[in-house]
């Protein structure tokens, strides 16, 4: 008993609040009018009661602007009633007295047949809405009257509700849609797109700088790190003081002889060549000077332990590739072997992502046309750039041929080694109708769509499904040609109709 009465004084505030507004006359007892009508700019939603002549009727217009899906803030609305013998009224509202709602009278001087036109006018955008035959009537009976019938049971969710959330709408049509098959995947790097970067030399990793961690964006030639070799003689360092001290003897005892052959020469006693001679054999004294001076350094360096590169004795080891560090196993200061691993490093444009087809669907790769990726939270399928291969092998632990293709990754949106699905195209394509993946929703196991029957009024539909391209899926029944299935917002709509309340009516009358 308690429950009736709750929804009977729910319907009772919905029906004030569609017929709220002060009226003159009985016309005021007759059920609203309502219409909707789409052009490719925007939605019309009108409610109206019937037009009495010398009557005010209120009017209620609703304009939605179709790229965004939501309500017009500003502009010009005018009600135009142009009749059958060729006279037209205007009444107009110059803004919103609500975003997206356009409140105002109308009142026909005369009764008769008519054409009603609703127009819109604002600095950003123009749309004139042809909404169709109307009558004017005589009195208010004969007005309410005429409203009376049934309406057709549908989901009502009002435009104060589509305007908050995230809503959309499309108009069935029919598309090419190609047959196709959906697999795991992986992603993978491409062909040499992976590199390591391993220890040239046995020796030790120089401190001082910043050696790049797992993670890091590097770009090809960028130094990773430094690596200070080995000490050849490392507990003999007094033969490395006497290899400097002897070379700083033979260097001066050369300079001396260079500088005594070029005053003989130049005195005409020796030739020309003997200078050449010391003049090379000085050189030769200087290389071996700067030698056993490096070996010296390298020594003291490994002897102190302290990993500081001189700049004169070390090994860079750069990125061969532009890509991110996999894996880093360089630490500062510590030892390293010659061919040791250091860093592993990936390139994440483009890459691969390899397919993995079942065996017994193995026979359809010989029809394969290209495919398409299914990154979840995207709203459209992803391309492939290029087929790379066609496997026709069977592994014998997964019982999968692999289908590796090519994608271009910028941003590095996929990452190396995720999972994935990706749909396969193996056939044809065909001619049918076809709604965005967004406008199904599973209900309770079965796919429905809801379709927009009118501006605050939608029906459930389930249907039957085709095969999916390219973010479409093909229908069999449930929808036809023509009508406005909803794309965003389809799972609010099917909570509406869950929900036994009725739903509060904000519009302004």
């Amino acid at each position: 008993m308690r429950k009736s009465v709750l929804v009977a004084l729910g319907c009772l505030v919905l029906a004030f609040c569609r017929g709220g507004a002060d009226r003159s006359g009985a016309a005021g007892d007759a059920a609203a009018i309502s219409a909707t009508r789409w052009t490719e700019k925007t939605e019309l939603f009108l409610e109206y009661t019937p037009l009495v002549a010398g009557e005010v009727s209120r009017f209620s217009v609703h304009l939605t602007e179709l790229v965004s899906f939501k309500p017009l803030t500003e502009g010009r609305a005018v009600v135009e009633l142009r009749s059958s013998d060729g006279s037209k009224e205007s009444f107009a509202v110059d803004a919103p007295s609500r975003p997206g709602i356009f409140g105002l009278d109308v009142k026909p001087a005369k009764p008769g047949s008519g054409v009603l036109f609703i127009s819109f006018d604002s600095p950003t955008l123009q749309d004139v809405h042809e909404v169709g035959a109307v009558q004017v009537f005589s009195d208010p009976d004969e007005a309410a009257r005429s409203a009376e019938g049934e309406g057709i049971e549908a989901i009502s969710f009002l435009k104060e509700q589509q305007w908050t959330l995230d809503f959309a709408t499309t108009v069935i049509s029919e598309r090419p849609l190609r047959e196709s098959l959906r697999v795991p995947a992986e992603v993978r790097p491409r062909t040499g797109g992976e590199a390591e970067v391993i220890a040239p030399v046995a020796g030790r990793i120089a401190a001082g700088g910043v050696i790049p961690g797992a993670g890091t964006a590097v770009g090809r030639g960028q130094v990773l790190s430094r690596i200070i070799p080995k000490s050849t003689t490392p507990a003999d360092r007094p033969t490395l003081e006497l290899g400097v001290t002897e070379a700083i003897s033979s260097l001066m005892l050369a300079e001396k002889d260079r500088q005594r052959v070029e005053r003989l020469v130049s005195a005409g006693a020796l030739p020309g060549r003997r200078l050449l001679e010391s003049t090379a054999e000085e050189a030769n004294a200087k290389a071996r000077l700067e030698a056993a001076r490096a070996l010296l350094a390298q020594h003291e360096l490994t002897r102190s332990a302290e990993g500081e590169s001189t700049g004169q004795v070390e090994f860079m080891l750069r990125a061969p590739i532009s890509g991110v560090i996999a894996d880093s196993w360089a630490v500062a200061g510590s030892g390293v072997e010659e061919g040791q691993r250091l860093f592993r490093i990936i390139a994440l444009d483009p890459v691969h992502v390899i397919g993995f087809v079942p065996e017994a669907e193995s026979d359809r790769l010989g029809l394969l046309t290209g495919g398409e990726l299914d990154l979840p939270g995207n709203n459209r399928p992803l391309p492939f750039r290029r087929i790379v291969s066609v496997g026709r092998v069977v592994d014998p632990g997964s019982r999968t041929v692999s289908v590796i293709f090519e994608m271009a990754n910028p941003g590095a949106r996929l990452a190396v080694g995720q999972s994935v699905f990706i749909r396969l195209f193996t056939g044809r394509q065909s001619l049918g109708l076809a709604v965005p993946e967004s406008a199904i929703v599973d209900d309770a196991g079965r796919p429905v769509v809801f379709v927009q029957t009118a501006g605050e009024s939608f029906l459930r539909r389930p249907v039957r499904l085709r095969i999916r391209d390219s973010g479409y899926v093909g229908i069999l029944e449930g929808v036809a040609r023509g009508e406005r299935v909803v794309t965003a917002g389809a799972y609010q709509i099917r909570l509406a109709a869950l929900s036994p309340q009725v739903p509060a009516h904000g519009h302004v009358h």
